[in-house]
């Protein structure tokens, strides 16, 4: 039996560029039906079923009925995930390009402030905690990945948040993010996912059924406003009462 992933199935999905445009121009979370896809690439609307009907087969994307008409949308987080990852990486590949403004212009504002990379916070809010954490060292490095310092240790207990990796796991503990819409980096590794998890879970963020988007509740507000709050540099000192 043969194990290899078919990379060159998916990659073939997304190498017509009306397919790939049809599959960003869903990457917000939201359902569109086929006229409207159709318009966004350019393309007939014979052309659009068909690609459609690929992209649905390739399990990218899904069509919910809503009486006569047909709404497609990105089929998983997984899905999602994958094409973000994609456009995210040609962009960095691409550095002296300036993020587009219609690409973000396009996008939804709860979709640019906060929603999911994978098991992590992306989005404006994401990029500030990540950038508050350096700035008050709770973490170090320069490079793809970051060290928890002795600051960053205490001050993540307080938070609940676990500060060692798993036995035997063999992921980034903490690891730069190149975040698709702010163009600069959050968090990720385990701990951008033990973050996550300690938002949910505390109530700061709520997750949104079928959508990468989540919602910062009014105590969520209130928290990040006091984590973001400007200390002393370098103290790493703050207060969660």
């Amino acid at each position: 039996m043969d194990d290899t992933p078919d990379i060159a199935s998916i990659a073939a999905l997304l190498a017509d560029p009306a397919r790939a445009t049809i599959a960003w121009t869903l990457i917000d979370g939201t359902r569109r039906p086929a006229g409207e896809l159709a318009f966004a690439a350019n393309i007939s609307a014979q052309s659009a079923s068909a690609h459609l009907a690929k992209l649905v087969d390739g399990g990218l994307l899904a069509a919910d009925a809503q009486g006569r008409h047909r709404y497609f949308r990105i089929a998983s987080r997984e899905a999602a995930h994958l094409i973000e990852g994609l456009a995210s990486f040609s962009m960095a590949a691409r550095p002296k390009q300036p993020p587009t403004p219609a690409l973000v212009r396009a996008m939804p504002p709860q979709f640019l402030q906060a929603r999911t990379c994978y098991d992590h916070l992306a989005g404006e809010i994401a990029v500030q905690l990540l950038q508050m954490m350096l700035d008050e060292e709770w973490l170090a490095g320069a490079g793809q990945d970051y060290e928890l310092t002795p600051a960053g240790r205490s001050q993540l207990a307080a938070l609940g948040v676990p500060v060692e990796p798993a036995p035997g796991s063999r992921r980034p503990f903490a690891r730069c993010c190149v975040d698709l819409t702010q163009r600069r980096p959050h968090l990720s590794g385990a701990l951008g996912a033990a973050l996550l998890a300690m938002y949910v879970r505390e109530g700061w963020v709520l997750p949104a059924p079928r959508s990468r988007v989540v919602s910062i509740t009014p105590k969520g507000h209130a928290a990040f406003a006091r984590l973001l709050a400007p200390t002393s540099a370098g103290t790493g000192r703050r207060s969660y009462g």
